[in-house]
């Protein structure tokens, strides 16, 4: 046996892309399982020639599921974020999108049973400890992809996923502000160091001398940005308590600016080292808590009402986050997001990677 077959399926969740597997079949130890993603999404290559990765950091991420022993939660996802070039193979932050398919493909699984209509699906994000609840669209007992949602960055149409994230706050640094400050200068930039959902160091562009509305390919293009920009988030990764993140992922950087087409803001989001095609879900939920909280580096008029909703314009259009928050004798406090998104499924199977890099149990 030169190879060794590993079940999968590959689905579309949201505007990010990459196989879902169950982690029984999967090596235990982070290690060899960080190895096995590499072979399998073909990481240290442009183009994942190798893999089934699709070259750039959308398209070379992993979820990985299981029945979970969290007497709230029917299934655990672990999050991979696989780099296209550099062999790396991060397992700190989480990802909304792809947690948007989170739900259909435990069903698709076996791993939750489907209902009549609609099954509910209450997932833990065993990276940050996230608790999201899933409303999975299953006529007859069956998945269903197929419907009228649309959602910026994806063409076409497709059925609902209804998101609702909880516990999203000071999941990876155990603080709302990590730094413990609402805005921090560095290297003469004014920035909030936020941890909701995904840890962020949001600024104005106007700080980097952009105006916000470049496009992805524009922002790519101008290097002497990214090398500010990557000093900023070095130095705030410290300051953060998450020490030195020069090969990690968190935290995420964010742009902001005034809105052109009728949005609450403007927003570009980094990955760090690219920026978006659209926009994370995760990191639409730090940057909206950013908005509603007074004294950031957002300075828009707040809404006095609860869930408020938060409309970022981004690359690709626009994606809308509900928002509940409460204000309280220690100040501003998210309780939970909610979004819509879609998935479908594109492929099962079995995926291959060499046996030389596991044989499997």
């Amino acid at each position: 046996m030169t190879q060794t077959a590993i079940p999968f399926l590959f689905m579309r969740g949201g505007t990010s892309r990459g196989p879902y597997l169950n982690r029984a079949d999967l090596p235990q130890d982070a290690e060899t399982l960080a190895e096995v993603l590499i072979a399998m999404l073909g990481s240290g290559h442009p183009i994942n020639i190798d893999g089934i990765g699709g070259g750039v950091a959308v398209t070379t991420k992993v979820a990985m599921l299981s029945q979970s022993d969290d007497p709230w939660a029917d299934v655990d996802y672990l999050f991979a974020q696989v780099s296209v070039e550099d062999r790396l193979v991060d397992f700190k932050p989480t990802c909304g999108n792809i947690l948007s398919g989170v739900g259909p493909a435990a069903i698709e699984m076996g791993l939750v049973p489907a209902r009549k209509d609609e099954t509910p699906v209450n997932i833990r994000a065993v990276n940050t400890g996230a608790r999201v609840a899933a409303l999975v669209q299953t006529p007859g007992g069956q998945v269903r992809y197929d419907g009228d949602t649309q959602i910026a960055g994806v063409p076409g149409t497709a059925a609902p996923v209804a998101l609702q994230f909880m516990e999203t706050v000071g999941g990876v640094t155990g603080a709302f502000l990590p730094t413990g400050n609402l805005i921090d200068v560095i290297d003469g930039i004014e920035v909030t160091c936020m941890d909701v959902a995904m840890p962020m160091v949001i600024a104005n562009a106007a700080s980097f001398g952009l105006s916000g509305y470049e496009s992805a390919a524009e922002l790519d293009e101008n290097k002497a940005f990214f090398a500010r920009m990557e000093a900023v988030r070095r130095e705030a990764g410290l300051r953060m308590g998450m020490g030195d993140v020069s090969q990690s992922v968190t935290p995420k950087f964010g742009l902001l600016a005034p809105p052109r087409d009728g949005g609450t803001m403007t927003a570009r989001y980094f990955m760090p080292w690219n920026c978006h095609p659209s926009m994370a879900v995760t990191g639409a939920q730090c940057l909206a808590s950013c908005i509603l909280t007074p004294g950031t580096v957002a300075d828009v008029a707040l809404p006095n009402e609860t869930p408020a909703r938060v409309i970022l314009e981004h690359p690709s259009g626009a994606i809308d986050v509900d928002v509940a928050f409460e204000n309280t004798a220690s100040g501003f406090a998210v309780k939970s997001a909610g979004l819509v998104r879609t998935a479908r499924k594109l492929a099962s199977g079995a995926v291959y990677v060499p046996a030389s890099v596991w044989a499997g149990d």
